[in-house]
């Protein structure tokens, strides 16, 4: 791959940038775009997205960290995204490297790159932006000239098939942890230590995991023996955590892209972490304890957004918005001061059990676009079992409450899939939707839409259901059929996931470090953009297994022991394996847990010293 300077790679991409795709994705001069002066920093660092500019653009993590870092004036922070099918196509025909966006750096002339693990789909994509940099994908095939490539974000919980690619992942929240990092990276630039040197000083910190000092072996069956750490390291690498979160840095002069991103419109974090324990959900378990910002920290943070990025909408996000002790209040507060502006409010979620109609008005008096509720399961057995504190009475309370409202366009979230679903279950999908449909009619909406969607349940890391297999791809899709035909109603649209995409997912989120081989091939055979249905390719996949004789199914389809070693046993979220297993058996029972913030503690381990104390409700 040719060497050139930034300005000679910038002048011969804006030759061709006008023949491809978005090509707004490629320049880097948005407002608020930040940028420094390369000989002024002493370490630079690229933020990398391993997915389309307009889908990391919508992330606020990228925001956090890119504006935190770059508030070091010892540090450079700038920013790179997977270049789409066609932008990476000009780049190989013409030899030249991936660069960042606000300098036209290549990415191989930065001290450090940091990739943000979202989703297990996009695992394909860091490999191809690594080769697309001429990086090389071995870390033990990088030299001292090389980057260090870093990686975070909820798949480090597990990490492992990306072990041998990555020099060290970062666990947890990084607004704390990672400056200390870069700092450590200074020092070996400016006093070099060797490379097993400098990684068992970077272990110190808490919540960085360096794979190469954790050595695992395997039983003859294939499942793991034991997972061994090096005396010099920590036997099990604990999270990183910011403990006062009304403190924690937040952007408030955010970058405004010139085209149209996924979540177009300013970003307000109200409160991190979120206590009502749902089985399946992984962000649940590993951004716990919950923690919120006061109103005054958030309006003072909303009057800033509003002067420096011109957006009319403001969501206030979180995990569970709904859920934020003063929601209500603040949302009158901002649409007080900023509503003569023309600025609005949004949730991007509403919670059956606690949907207020007037707040949802309020919110959306302009136009009433519709409402979305994820209630999860068709019956109320199987809510139980996967801890989802909602009723049938919840929801058509809810969406009745709503459609004498105005509202005509309701949109219902599903799984399938789930641990012990029967028939009966998928039928209360269709009946749930079908009563939602004619308690609208006969309220008098006229064009009535439900949309139903049904998404596949895929076991992830750190979660009660760890344990669980996935279900057969041949009894989902009859699942899937099933609810097709019996949902055929004109009021009535029903979408679902395609479970080819779901069981890969489920290969990776329950797999170990022999897939490294599986990712590297698969992106040598075309693999990229997985989790986009153009771009994935089935039968590539299942030739790559069976090429390199991988069982997909002893990752997605196996039922584990609760004394089986699981590949990230020694990476931890602070949610203990006594609780997740206690919680599994509640499951099995069908039995609720109660929210601790509303009750009693329930012993997950996230707060010290804090008694054990559960509360079982079928």
């Amino acid at each position: 791959m040719s060497e050139l300077t930034a300005a000679e790679l910038r002048r011969q991409v804006e030759m061709f940038l006008p023949k491809v795709l978005k090509p707004s994705r490629y320049l880097g001069s948005e407002w608020n775009a930040i940028k420094k002066d390369w000989d002024k920093t002493d370490v630079h660092m690229a933020f990398a997205f391993p997915d389309v500019y307009e889908v990391g653009m919508s992330h606020l993590g990228t925001k956090i960290l890119y504006h935190l870092v770059n508030t070091f004036p010892e540090f450079l922070c700038e920013r790179v995204f997977a270049p789409w099918v066609d932008m990476e196509e000009k780049l190989r025909q013409r030899n030249l490297p991936l660069y960042t966006l606000e300098s036209f750096q290549p990415l191989k002339a930065f001290d450090v790159i940091g990739f943000t693990l979202q989703y297990e789909m996009s695992f394909t994509n860091i490999l191809n932006m690594l080769d697309l940099a001429g990086i090389p994908l071995h870390t033990e095939e990088r030299g001292a000239e090389d980057p260090w490539i870093i990686a975070g974000g909820p798949c480090a919980f597990n990490p492992e098939p990306l072990v041998g690619f990555v020099d060290f992942f970062l666990l947890g929240e990084s607004e704390e942890q990672f400056p200390q990092v870069l700092r450590l990276i200074a020092e070996q630039k400016k006093h070099p230590l060797s490379r097993r040197e400098f990684l068992i000083r970077v272990a110190q910190v808490q919540g960085v995991y360096v794979p190469d000092f954790y050595h695992v072996t395997y039983k003859a069956d294939g499942r793991i023996e034991d997972i061994k750490a090096e005396p010099e390291v920590p036997s099990a690498v604990e999270k990183a955590l910011v403990q006062d979160f009304d403190q924690a840095f937040f952007p408030t002069n955010p970058i405004v892209p010139y085209m149209e991103i996924v979540h177009d419109r300013m970003m307000l974090e109200v409160m991190r972490g979120c206590s009502r324990g749902c089985r399946f959900c992984q962000a649940g378990m590993i951004y716990r304890p919950v923690r919120e910002r006061s109103p005054e920290t958030l309006l003072k943070q909303t009057e800033e957004l509003v002067r420096s990025t011109g957006y009319d909408e403001i969501a206030l996000t979180s995990l569970s918005s709904g859920d934020y002790t003063c929601i209500q209040p603040i949302i009158r507060s901002i649409m007080e001061k900023h509503s003569a502006d023309g600025v609005g409010v949004s949730l991007p979620s509403l919670r059956v059990d606690s949907f207020d109609v007037d707040l949802a008005e309020s919110i959306q008096k302009a136009r009433k676009s519709g409402l979305t509720f994820a209630p999860e399961a068709g019956s109320q057995r199987l809510r139980n079992v996967i801890n989802k504190g909602v009723t049938e009475e919840n929801l058509l309370a809810a969406v009745g409450a709503a459609f004498k409202k105005g509202w005509s366009n309701i949109k219902l979230y599903f799984m399938v899939g789930l641990p012990t679903e029967t028939q009966e279950d998928i039928d209360g999908i269709a009946d749930l939707a079908k009563k939602v449909a004619n308690l609208g009619t006969q309220l008098g909406r006229r064009n009535v839409n439900v949309t139903v969607s049904t998404s596949i349940f895929v076991p992830k890391a750190h979660t009660p259901f760890q344990w669980e297999p996935q279900e057969s791809h041949l009894s989902v899709e009859q699942k899937q059929k099933y609810l097709k035909d019996k949902l055929r109603d004109r009021r009535i649209k029903y979408n679902y996931h395609d479970m080819k995409t779901s069981y890969l997912e489920a290969v990776f989120a329950k797999g170990d470090r022999r897939l490294a081989p599986l990712l590297e091939w698969a992106v040598k055979h075309g693999c990229r953009f997985d989790g986009w249905s153009e771009h994935f390719d089935q039968e590539t996949w299942m030739q790559g297994f069976k090429e390199l004789g991988i069982d997909p199914h002893f990752y997605a389809n196996r039922a584990m022991d609760y004394d089986d070693i699981l590949p990230w046993e020694h990476l931890e979220s602070g949610v203990t394996k006594r609780f997740l297993v206690e919680e599994h058996h509640r499951a099995l029972q069908e039995a609720r847990t109660i929210d601790c913030r509303y009750d009693v503690c329930t012993g997950c381990g996230i707060c010290p010293g804090r008694g054990v104390q559960i509360e079982l409700k079928g």
